[in-house]
């Protein structure tokens, strides 16, 4: 799991982050990434929500 600020994706002085959670799928059992961008004060609810 990683977070990360980036630079190409601030407009207007807003601070967006870009968060990349891998995910197990229940089908398969084989690992997916899921990526969403967001401002940092939501990033830990979306890390800990399934």
């Amino acid at each position: 799991m990683a977070k990360k600020s980036v630079a190409s994706l601030q407009t207007n002085s807003k601070r967006l982050t870009k968060a990349i959670k891998m995910v197990r799928s229940p089908k398969s059992g084989a690992y997916t990434f899921v990526e969403a961008v967001m401002a940092p004060e939501l990033v830990n609810d979306w890390m800990n929500k399934k």
